[in-house]
């Protein structure tokens, strides 16, 4: 079925080679599944939104799709589908049955040029965290659900999913002891993994924090005493002071050397 529709399509728009094919809708046509689309390597506006379709495996080497129409569907999972797709600008996958948050972002997070996205009308857009887990695992999304992203909401995703490289920024930022920001470190991690068990599904969303960087804290808490030494230039004798002295036999003060030793 899906062969034949995409045949109808062809003939419909008068494409002759599988080359000159840069656009393909094959939308509202009732399709479950789609055949393979790898003879169409120049395609790079795909439609197959309003249909049945329930997994992507049509794409496997449709490199340059610029925007890909998947929405009102029934597609329950996106993994290992979608991940290639690097040239990606529109992706809508709104009104399907996206549920797994986590791993829905992992599949697009490699997709450096995405700039829109839908995924509104999903299960997994129930979820409290939803909208800036986005935000933080894309970061060059533009525009979320129709919904332009500000830079606010940017900053607001950074503190909630980072919430050790903030406390070292505003340590370095005002002058804050190390302690105190391992402190806020611990509190971060035991606030974020109660939030998990309250919503029943831990480690959905929030992991452990790195290890490298908390071993760079802890050596930081750590720093050895440092000390300078400067010489007080005040008490050098001049050339003169020192000929006089040495034909009137008088000593010269020792010049003073100071010495600071800081934490």
């Amino acid at each position: 079925m899906a062969a034949t529709i995409i045949e109808e399509q062809l003939h419909k728009c008068g494409y002759k080679r599988d080359l000159d094919v840069s656009e393909l809708y094959l939308g509202r046509t009732g399709l479950k599944e789609v055949t393979d689309l790898s003879r169409f390597r120049m395609l790079k506006f795909l439609w197959l939104n309003h249909n049945k379709i329930t997994r992507i495996t049509c794409l496997a080497n449709n490199w340059r799709l610029s925007e890909l129409y998947l929405n009102n569907n029934e597609i329950c999972d996106i993994t290992g589908c979608l991940k290639h797709l690097t040239s990606l600008h529109t992706l809508l996958l709104n009104n399907n049955r996206l549920a797994n948050l986590q791993a829905t972002a992992t599949e697009l997070k490699g997709m450096t040029n995405l700039q829109v996205l839908s995924l509104i009308n999903n299960p997994l857009a129930q979820e409290s965290s939803y909208r800036s887990y986005i935000i933080h695992c894309i970061p060059s999304v533009q525009r979320l659900d129709r919904q332009k992203v500000v830079q606010k909401e940017r900053d607001n995703a950074f503190k909630i999913f980072n919430p050790e490289r903030t406390a070292v920024i505003q340590s370095l930022g005002f002058g804050r002891r190390t302690d105190s920001v391992l402190a806020m470190k611990s509190a971060s991690k035991s606030s974020l993994r109660k939030s998990a068990q309250s919503s029943g599904n831990q480690g959905s969303v929030y992991s452990k924090p790195p290890d490298a960087l908390e071993a760079l804290l802890l050596r930081t808490n750590q720093r050895s005493v440092v000390q300078f030494s400067l010489v007080d230039w005040t008490k050098i004798p001049s050339a003169k002071q020192t000929n006089k002295s040495r034909t009137e036999e008088q000593s010269l003060d020792k010049p003073q050397l100071l010495t600071v030793e800081f934490q």
